[in-house]
Order: structure tokens, then C-alpha cells, then sequence
């Protein structure tokens, strides 16, 4: 769903007022973080949080000791019945997260980001909450942007795993076949989710925009793009790439860099995705009551930069070049960051080398066997 145009305006204006703000999947990795900063700039947070022995082992991790917790699940009512009445705003940051295993996956990740999702703006109608931001995901435009010098912008289709087992990485021309130029994405390309997940993240999006429009509230999606730093989850099939290169490194191996590694993504800092949802609860609406807007570093690096920066950090072998991808995997996706700096305010603050420094040793969510 793209935000359309930019309205026109003299700055960017936030509310400054303090809000009570319910996190959802506050005890995870994006929303603590997301707690601690609201509580920073005087908000008051109640985090909501099923706390799945998957991720959590089924109890609450230490770094959220200073907030309110409510255990639940975002898919029921009657949870939801108790807490939005005394709250001004929501920051939906409960998800399924990640590529998951196979298909079969398809039925947890429609229940968890589209019912639960659906559950949520229905209980805020009822409780006349109408100010929503909503954790979104980069991989509702599939691949990037790419540009043809004869045909211009153009949507490659989808790589042959033919080619991927040949080497041939990189998407051609879906017109002439040519070599193309990756680019940065606007939030008004063509969207074109590529996994199950990408599917969920964009019907959520969908569900807000319709939810805005038909109740007068106001959403904010953010586009979160590669999120790395404390707290991230490790040893899952759901974890971050950045900490799935962390755990190799830990046991001693070189991180496993599929396809040539040369794959450009725009990894952003989790204290900057903290700010970036701060800004968006005060930020005003566009015409519609919905918009859209990459959360990134607007600094790109390739995968296997990112291998190489946090081996040389933990003083590790280097990085394996493996070859191969897995499905749904997309070459290129990196962010136009200039709508986000224009609507909301948001400019990332964390430079890719002080952030990778940092996370080699930023503690992490350990696998819920461990927390037993």
C-alpha cells in the first residue's frame, strides 16, 4: 500500500504531548526496545506480550523488569477489551517474524499477523483508540528497484533456481534480457511479496489502510528494513541473518554467505527503529489516514559486508561464500530513506561500523531451550 505523494507542508510537526502507549510483542527484540524509548521521552508503555515458550521460554526477559507487562495474546478480544480503553496509542509490533521452514508455516503466520491484526483494529475502533504505528516489513516490494537502460524502471520476475545453481545471481531485463542497475526504493514502487510472510506483512498493511479510511484514525506502517542489534533472537529458523552470522562466529566457524554474497540490503539499527516509531506516534497523518515509510540506514552494504565487519569484530575466521539461495530470497532490496526524513523526521543515527562493533557483543535472546 503506498502512501502516495507527499502533501505539501511547511516541516514535519509532531504532537508533543505524553501518551499512554500499548506496545504489542513488547517483550521481543524491536518492541522492548521500542518500550524503553517512549518511556525515555516521558510516554507511560503497558507491553503486551503472549510470551510463547518458543521465543521466551515462557517467562519475561530482564530488560523489560521496568515496564507494565500484560500477558496475552493479541488475538483476544477480551484481553484487548481490558487495556485500549485506557490507552491513547499503539505501537503493533506482534508478529511472526522471518522466512520460517515451509509452507506449512502458512496457517501460524496468517494467524498471528493478519487475524491477530484484524482482532487489534476492531478492538481499538470499540475503545476509540485511532492511533495505530505498525511494525512493516521491506519485504512487501519483493525484489528492489531496477533500471533497464533501454526499458527503465522495470519488475524482473522471479530467478530460476536453473540460474542460482549456475551463479547467475543477478535478476535481468524481463523485456530484453539485459544486465540491470539496482537502485533505491521508493515507498511507491509496485509491492510484490515473494514469501509467506511478505504476504502477511502486506495484507496487515491493507487491514490498516481500510481500518484508517473507514474509522478516521491515522497509521503509520514502517517499513522496517534489516533490523540487527541487543536482544535480536538467536538459533531459530525465524533468527536475522546478522544474528544467524553471530552464532557461527561464536562456535567457531566462518559465517555461511549464500549466493556470491554481493546481495545489497540496508541493515538499520534497532535503537534507530526505536526512534523511528516514537516519531511516527506524533507524526501527522497524510490524506488518507495511512501511510508507508522506510524505516533504513540509508547507508547499503552487501551481505557479505556485514559477514566480514562482525567476523573482523569477533576476531573470527572469515566469512564461507556458499552459493545457493533459499526461496523467496530476492537479490537486491535497498531503501530510499528521503520520505521517512520528510514525513516523520527520521534520520538513523547508528553508522554500520559502530553498530556491528556493538552487536558482537550486544546480548541476545538465547533459544527458548535455554531459558528453561
Amino acid at each position: 500500500m503506498s502512501p502516495g505523494p507527499p502533501l505539501p507542508r511547511t516541516g514535519v510537526t509532531h504532537t508533543l504531548r505524553a501518551m499512554r502507549v500499548l506496545v504489542t510483542g513488547g517483550a521481543g527484540f524491536i518492541g522492548s526496545h521500542i518500550a524503553d524509548r517512549l518511556t525515555a521521552d516521558g510516554h507511560e508503555v503497558v507491553l503486551l506480550d503472549a510470551l510463547l515458550p518458543q521465543a521466551h521460554g515462557g517467562r519475561a526477559p530482564e530488560w523489560i523488569s521496568s515496564h507494565e507487562l500484560v500477558q496475552g495474546d493479541v488475538r483476544d478480544p477480551e484481553v484487548l477489551r481490558r487495556l485500549l480503553p485506557a490507552v491513547d496509542a499503539v505501537c503493533h509490533q506482534a508478529a511472526m517474524v522471518g522466512h520460517g521452514v515451509d509452507p506449512s508455516d502458512g496457517p501460524d503466520f496468517a494467524s498471528n499477523n493478519d487475524l491477530g491484526t484484524a482482532v487489534l483494529l476492531a478492538a481499538m475502533h470499540e475503545a476509540k483508540v485511532s492511533r495505530m504505528v505498525l511494525a512493516g516489513s521491506m519485504v512487501v516490494y519483493g525484489e528492489g528497484r531496477y533500471d533497464c537502460p533501454e526499458h527503465g524502471v522495470v519488475r524482473p520476475g522471479p530467478r530460476a533456481f536453473a540460474d542460482i545453481d549456475a551463479g547467475r545471481f543477478e535478476p535481468l531485463c524481463p523485456e530484453c534480457g539485459r544486465d540491470l542497475v539496482s537502485g533505491l526504493v521508493p515507498e511507491s514502487a509496485q509491492l510484490d511479496p515473494r514469501s509467506t510472510y511478505a504476504a502477511t506483512k502486506l495484507a496487515q498493511e491493507h487491514l490498516c489502510s481500510a481500518w484508517a479510511r473507514q474509522t478516521g484514525g491515522t497509521v503509520w506502517a514502517l517499513r522496517y528494513h534489516n533490523v540487527y542489534g541487543a536482544r535480536m533472537p538467536r538459533d531459530t529458523p525465524y533468527s536475522g541473518v546478522a544474528s544467524i552470522f553471530r552464532s557461527a562466529l561464536e562456535r567457531g566457524e566462518g559465517p555461511r554467505v549464500m549466493e556470491d554474497g554481493l546481495q545489497r540490503r540496508d541493515f538499520v539499527h534497532v535503537s534507530d527503529v526505536a526512534a523511528a516509531n516514537a516519531l511516527a506516534l506524533a507524526a501527522e497523518p497524510t490524506s488518507t489516514g495511512f501511510g508507508a515509510a522506510n524505516v533504513c540506514s540509508g547507508e547499503p552494504h552487501t551481505i557479505l559486508d556485514l559477514a566480514t565487519e562482525l567476523a573482523t569484530a569477533m576476531n573470527g575466521p572469515a566469512p564461507q561464500v556458499v552459493g545457493g539461495a533459499r526461496p523467496g530470497d530476492v537479490r537486491h532490496v535497498v531503501a530510499d530513506p528521503s520520505y521517512a526524513k520528510e514525513r516523520l523526521g527520521f534520520r538513523a543515527a547508528t553508522g554500520f561500523a559502530e553498530g556491528v562493533a556493538a552487536f558482537a557483543t550486544d546480548p541476545l535472546r538465547s533459544p527458548a531451550g535455554l531459558n528453561a
